[in-house]
């Protein structure tokens, strides 16, 4: 990138003279010197929390009641939503990991199982069983499985769990997990090329394992697969529809009486749905739908009901005909869907339960936080400023920060904004998953939308700079699907757009976008374990062609974290906190270093007053414009990202980034 409580509650710290790491000019990695910053300043002010609100990923309805299951907060928790009285009425406590993605109830409805997402494996359970006959019990874990995340959970007639999910680097395995003995039991891994299985069904015969590669795709990873365990003889076998195999990943299963259904997560083409006859699964009939994903599968009679990205459908059996679900509302990222009685549950990522009856087509919609859910701080996305907003991206929704009265206001966007920018006092934002280009005007707009859509399999946007010289907005993304990744430009004076697909190569994605004198610089990385990393290319963003390349020192091919130019100089850190140095106008590396210390991982960078700052997890820098060496302007910031740090600046030339899960505003004045 180049890029609340009231104000009377803010809490300003003011920092001098600050010490940080150097390094000696040289071709090479080398550790880094001690540097001293002459009479430095540096006054950081507390702006609140960045984001807060009940953020949910999962739901399902027992009965009368709703649970929902907690997104990004401390500590997970499920809540309970009351359906006749539209209050939250209970919840426990879960404690472990960052989001739950799964709840499934056993067939009595007496006990809800959850299962956790977590970043690292605590070695804790990572499966919870809720007894929902005694609510002000906590929810207790009951198993673990060897795969850190659990993505789906279901439970066969007979009372057995079934877990399915994944960890980075290993191919996905069934898990069962039998409640009268207590024991977590791996059945096998039926799709060695698979990188993540988000869907699992159980009958009393069989178990129904979706898997694919909607994380990590490519470099032969496979796509979506459907295998049917064998519950007595404990074998796997391929059932998936070929129609299917093009598509990275199932995504959901249900088992409806006699009936499979079967969805899939689209990418070059939409997504499909299957339903299949138990009795023979190779008959089945499949729809292609106009989503790019179909999921949360609820059926009533001969019409199976699911949600896409652009809000409810219902499916047929006997016509087989999609039709929407009218709805007068945006209905954002669907995470949960029941029918019961004649009416429809939806549960939004926007925070809401939306009550939809199907006959008369009215609604009620009960936003959850007012009905008494805890509304708490999110890790966040990305971050962007100007001298009168800050926003905050976080899931679903983008706080917006005035920085003259000190109110903030959530404001709603699907998925994710994983990276913004403002210009002119309107924002623009990459929005995660396959959503494109969004944009924010608060001198005309109610609400962010969409401003261009580009190609979906390109779903993750990284990186989001504007281009002054050509008055682009450039985005850097990568394909979670597909492997390597993509340009976009956005032309803000007529509303062109453009996507350049692998402009570093087939592997690598474009994590990081620099731009000056109307050159991009696209910083390559590659999340597999095969394959180049660690590539700058300039590119042309008008032309769309590559004007030159350079392959970094071999010290620091670990993938490109960040970019910035400054002058001829582009500064660049890699994902484990090498460092580097680019003279643009002889295209060689000038100097390198290793800051670690300071940038264990993933890294951001920008431009302000002249000078080139870097934030990592742990630290805010800057990099003397003379000699590179680099001294800490806050240690310890330790900010609560969800996906990577970031920092952004305003007109002024003051920073913005977290501390923790707080909005912090930095005034740094080196050698004042």
């Amino acid at each position: 990138m180049q890029h609340s409580p009231s104000m009377g509650r803010r809490q300003l710290l003011v920092a001098g003279g600050a010490l940080g790491l150097a390094a000696a000019a040289a071709p090479l990695l080398t550790a880094p010197a001690q540097a001293t910053s002459r009479g430095a300043c540096t006054s950081i002010t507390d702006l609140g929390p960045g984001i807060e609100q009940f953020a949910l990923m999962s739901a399902l309805q027992v009965g009368d009641t709703v649970y929902i299951g907690s997104r990004n907060l401390e500590p997970t928790q499920v809540i309970a939503f009351h359906l006749p009285t539209r209050k939250v009425v209970s919840q426990t406590v879960l404690g472990v990991g960052h989001s739950i993605q799964t709840l499934v109830a056993d067939p009595t409805g007496r006990y809800l199982y959850a299962g956790i997402l977590t970043k690292g494996d605590e070695g804790k359970p990572n499966i919870f069983r809720w007894d929902l006959t005694t609510p002000d019990k906590p929810a207790v874990g009951v198993g673990r499985t060897e795969d850190r995340d659990i993505r789906d959970l279901a439970v066969a007639p007979d009372g057995t769990v079934y877990a399915v999910g994944g960890i980075p680097g290993k191919a996905p395995a069934l898990w069962m997990y039998d409640p009268g003995t207590g024991k977590v039991t791996k059945l096998g891994i039926p799709d060695p090329k698979a990188t993540l299985a988000r869907a699992v069904a159980a009958t009393d015969t069989t178990v129904f394992f979706g898997a694919g590669s909607v994380l990590s795709g490519g470099d032969g990873a496979s796509k979506a697969s459907l295998y049917a365990y064998d519950r007595a003889a404990g074998t796997f076998a391929d059932v998936t529809p070929p129609e299917m195999e093009k598509d990275p990943s199932l995504r959901d299963l249900a088992v409806f009486g006699d009936r499979l259904a079967v969805s899939t997560s689209g990418s070059t083409e939409p997504a499909k749905l299957a339903v299949m006859d138990l009795a023979d699964l190779s008959s089945y009939t499949l729809t292609t739908t106009s989503g790019k994903v179909v999921k949360n599968l609820a059926a009533h009679g001969d019409l199976i009901h699911f949600a896409t990205d652009a809000g409810l459908h219902t499916y047929s059996t006997a016509t087989k005909v999609v039709t929407p679900v009218p709805f007068d509302g945006d209905l954002g990222e669907i995470w949960g869907l029941d029918h019961a009685d004649g009416t429809l549950t939806v549960v939004s990522g926007y925070g809401f339960v939306a009550e939809i009856d199907t006959a008369t087509g009215k609604s009620v919609v009960t936003d959850l936080g007012p009905a008494g859910a805890p509304v708490t701080p999110q890790t966040t996305m990305g971050i962007a400023a100007d001298h009168r907003f800050v926003y905050v991206g976080g899931n679903n929704g983008i706080a917006r920060h005035d920085l003259r009265s000190g109110k903030v206001v959530n404001l709603r966007a699907p998925g994710e904004a994983k990276d913004a920018q403002v210009l002119d006092g309107v924002l623009y934002t990459g929005q995660y998953s396959s959503q494109g280009m969004w944009t924010y005007d608060p001198a005309r707009d109610e609400q962010p939308h969409q401003l261009a859509e580009f190609p979906s399999e390109q779903n993750r946007p990284l990186d989001v700079c504007h281009d002054p010289v050509n008055e682009l907005m450039l985005v850097g993304a990568q394909s979670d699907t597909e492997g390597g990744g993509s340009l976009w430009t956005y032309s803000t004076k007529t509303g062109k757009k453009a996507a350049y697909i692998n402009p570093v190569d087939a592997a690598q994605l474009v994590r990081a976008v620099a731009t000056r004198d109307g050159v991009a610089y696209l910083g390559g990385d590659n999340p597999t374990t095969k394959g180049p990393r660690g590539t700058i290319v300039a590119f042309d963003p008008v032309a769309g062609r590559e004007l030159w390349r350079l392959d970094l020192p071999a010290s620091l091919t670990t993938g490109v974290a960040a970019l910035a130019v400054r002058g001829r100089h582009l500064y660049g850190l890699t994902r484990q906190g090498g460092f580097f140095v680019v003279d643009v106008t002889i295209r060689r590396v000038i100097h390198t270093a290793d800051h670690r210390a300071l940038c264990p991982g993933f890294a951001a960078m920008v431009i302000s007053r002249g000078t080139v700052y870097g934030v990592s997890d742990t630290t805010l820098f800057r990099f003397d414009p003379k000699t590179f060496a680099v001294s800490t302007v806050v240690a310890q910031i330790n900010g609560g990202w969800y996906s990577g740090p970031h920092v952004n600046a305003d007109s002024r030339g003051l920073l913005y980034t977290m501390r923790g899960r707080n909005l912090v505003r930095i005034d740094d004045k080196p050698g004042s």
